[in-house]
């Protein structure tokens, strides 16, 4: 049985609790804002700029007239769909390299593991400023840049676990009946490597969302006429002084998605490994 299928009947821990409620928590605003907004997402209002949160407006209005509760809505949405697919693109691409890295000869492993430590040389926001410069700044190119920069993290910590697998008596025994490499690797390397992949996706996402958000900020990401919540830190960084809510409110979205991230993917790391959980 795979680390996924044991771990069903253990404890939860607060770290897991916690970060699911606030990785729900923006998936629900995410879900919400496709049925419904108090406002038009990017509508200029007839009301006065910056006002601050009252009835009308839950969180204010900003420099454009625009109501910052439904961008917060809206960019809970921009933020999910730049980490499901760059986290999705390393995945895909990480996932089967460390495979292939761990049950390949000697020499090929090799190759593959050394070009994986040349892409590592790129952080996900270095290579997302560089692809920026190149292709210009888009929700499209800050996906694919931060998805490729995440490659190697899935590949080093699947070849990691794929190791272990390998040594295993039923591996062994399966090599022995004479079962394929694709074969070993599909019904017992994978499942039992799972775990690990999905920490590392929940760790993953959490990375996707500042380098988004750090991008949108610099002018390199989403654009101008789409709701993000990096987009809003941008246009609120001339009225911190006049309408300071106009950055926290943004950033405190931001901080508490990563926070949520980060947590889930570390109680899901001592969910799935009870050794950890004892210490």
């Amino acid at each position: 049985m795979s680390e996924v299928g044991r771990a069903w009947g253990r404890r939860l821990n607060p770290s897991l609790v916690v970060g699911g409620v606030l990785v729900t928590a923006i998936v629900v605003l995410a879900l919400v804002s496709y049925v419904w907004t108090p406002w038009p997402p990017m509508r200029v209002l007839p009301v006065e700029a910056y006002q601050t949160p009252n009835a009308e407006h839950w969180l204010g209005t900003d420099r454009f007239r625009r109501d910052v509760f439904t961008q917060i809505l809206v960019g809970a949405r921009t933020t999910l769909y730049v980490g499901l697919v760059a986290v999705g693109v390393a995945a895909v691409v990480g996932v089967p390299l460390g495979i292939l890295a761990a049950m390949s000869p000697g020499w090929l492993g090799q190759v593959v593991m050394r070009t994986n430590d040349v892409l590592l040389a790129f952080p996900a926001l270095l290579l997302a400023i560089m692809f920026a410069a190149l292709y210009g700044g888009s929700t499209r190119v800050a996906m694919i840049a931060i998805g490729i920069a995440t490659i190697p993290a899935f590949a080093r910590i699947t070849r990691s676990g794929a190791l272990g697998v390998m040594k295993s008596e039923y591996v062994v025994a399966a090599r022995a009946a004479g079962r394929s490499p694709l074969a070993i690797a599909w019904r017992h390397v994978l499942p039992n490597v799972a775990g690990l992949v999905i920490v590392q996706a929940s760790v993953s996402f959490a990375i996707a969302i500042l380098a988004e958000a750090a991008l949108a900020y610099l002018g390199l990401g989403t654009p101008t006429g789409q709701a993000s919540w990096g987009r809003m830190l941008y246009e609120a960084q001339t009225t911190l002084r006049s309408a300071p809510h106009l950055a926290l409110v943004p950033g405190a979205a931001i901080a508490l998605s990563v926070l949520g991230f980060n947590l889930f993917g570390d109680g899901l790391r001592d969910w799935l490994d009870p050794r950890l959980e004892r210490r």
